[in-house]
């Protein structure tokens, strides 16, 4: 059976990605052994020192930030690399049910590599988008959202169904959209709805609660496998209690984030 240690975690980054350091700390706290790769270390363009194979790891996290400078949109210039020279290897990394986490700029890249929201499968193209604030601003507070998995997703298993949690949001382009009228009910109805936003007594709510507008207040959703999970917020700059806005009338022994990354190792080592 594979233990903590044994879970090697892929944190890919490129230029631009600046939450590699906090990704790659969320996964130690939790016992795992991550590393952070640069993209041309898995394309080959790298010393051969220093190359890596993706197939070699257990998890793989794209993390936050502003890849590429976020030029075209949000992730595109990072997935279009991706999907040009690991197509086929990401591809089969998620089809043999391995872990994969996109927070916020990473959320953006798995919609633009078509990994998710996957409603009828991975597709060659983008089936949503993540777009501008309502408020055409770069929106940057603790956020509350409540979990909505009834299981499917294994970044959630050890947390428990409608509890509400507070991650921060970082971003300007959040609101996931689809030209699809069902989406959200899709979403809802095949278990890939994981967070939403809401307010401080959990409750469905507009802005400032749902920072940017995302139909239904979607904040995280997975794929029909429940292995692939996008979201915007940070569970992984919400490690430990004191980061959050009432950490001194709340006293927590640790940060809501904690539990995402432990479901993930729970799931790999049952």
């Amino acid at each position: 059976m594979m233990r903590p240690e044994d879970i090697r975690v892929c944190v890919l980054r490129i230029e631009g990605t600046n939450c590699e350091e906090e990704t790659h700390r969320a996964f130690q706290a939790v016992g795992c052994d991550p590393e952070m790769v640069h993209l041309n270390q898995l394309t080959g363009h790298a010393p051969q020192a220093s190359r890596r194979s993706l197939e070699d790891y257990d998890a793989l996290a794209f993390p936050g930030g502003f890849s590429a400078g976020d030029y075209v949109r949000g992730g595109a210039i990072f997935a279009a690399r991706a999907k040009s020279a690991l197509g086929g290897e990401i591809n089969a990394f998620v089809e043999a049910e391995k872990p994969v986490i996109g927070i916020c700029n990473g959320f953006q890249i798995l919609v633009e590599l078509g990994l998710l929201p996957a409603l009828d499968g991975p597709s060659d193209v983008p089936t949503a988008a993540l777009f501008t604030n309502d408020s055409g601003r770069f929106e940057c507070r603790p956020s509350y959202m409540r979990n909505e998995s009834r299981g499917r997703c294994l970044f959630t298993r050890k947390l428990p169904r409608g509890r509400t949690v507070m991650f921060p949001v970082a971003h300007a382009e959040g609101k996931l959209m689809s030209a699809d009228p069902r989406f959200v009910e899709r979403l809802e109805d095949n278990d890939q709805l994981v967070f939403r936003y809401v307010d401080p007594e959990g409750r469905p709510a507009g802005y400032p609660w749902n920072p940017n507008g995302s139909e239904g207040n979607v904040a995280g959703i997975c794929n029909p496998a429940g292995n692939v999970l996008g979201m915007m917020p940070h569970p992984e700059r919400s490690l430990d209690p004191c980061t959050a806005p009432d950490w001194t009338r709340r006293p927590k022994k640790e940060g809501d984030g904690l539990a995402v990354f432990r479901s993930m190792v729970d799931a790999l080592t049952r």
